[in-house]
């Protein structure tokens, strides 16, 4: 039988899609009233992707992402979630996403994303909110699986989250 063992902390990370920069200087102002200091703040990015967010947040999107300095135990992420989704409530306008935020984190093996909408890879945590393994960390780079987002797949964000695997495993040594 297997000792029963707590997992150690994690990082919070959260990405950002919008197209105001000022609705998202007001995302990660509130955020960091919940969560502290972010100590990563990745460039922000074209999102080409998908056209799935363009109709409700508008064209010209970008990506961002923001690494917060403390850890968290993983079991927060559901209300994180919560959280994160009522921050897009608030910065809405008549009745439209200006913002999408999605928490998840990173440990030394995967990247872990929350999302309210089931699928057969995702798996059921706590109060309507599911976990997804987005990416998997294999021969020293995150690496995608076959149904990791399109644009997770990429070298660029596999860069973004190597360097924030990095911060992160100096944080629990």
């Amino acid at each position: 039988m297997g000792r029963i063992k707590k997992h150690p902390p994690v990082k919070l990370i959260i990405g950002f899609i919008f197209s105001d920069d000022e609705v998202l200087r007001k995302a990660q102002s509130i955020l960091v009233r919940y969560f502290g200091k972010a100590d990563f703040q990745s460039p922000k990015l074209p999102f080409k992707h998908t056209a799935y967010y363009e109709k409700e947040i508008g064209p010209g999107l970008k990506r961002k992402f923001i690494g917060f300095l403390r850890l968290i135990p993983p079991e927060r992420l559901p209300k994180i979630k919560i959280i994160t989704n009522k921050i897009e409530a608030r910065l809405s306008s008549q009745s439209k996403r200006r913002i999408n935020i999605d928490p998840g984190y990173i440990d030394l093996s995967k990247l872990m994303l929350a999302t309210t909408k089931d699928y057969k890879h995702r798996v059921y945590l706590d109060k309507g909110i599911y976990a997804e393994i987005t990416l998997f960390y294999q021969d020293k780079s995150f690496k995608p699986w076959e149904w990791t987002y399109p644009d997770y797949k990429t070298g660029e964000y596999a860069a973004i989250f190597n360097q924030l695997r990095d911060i992160y495993r100096g944080q629990i040594k």
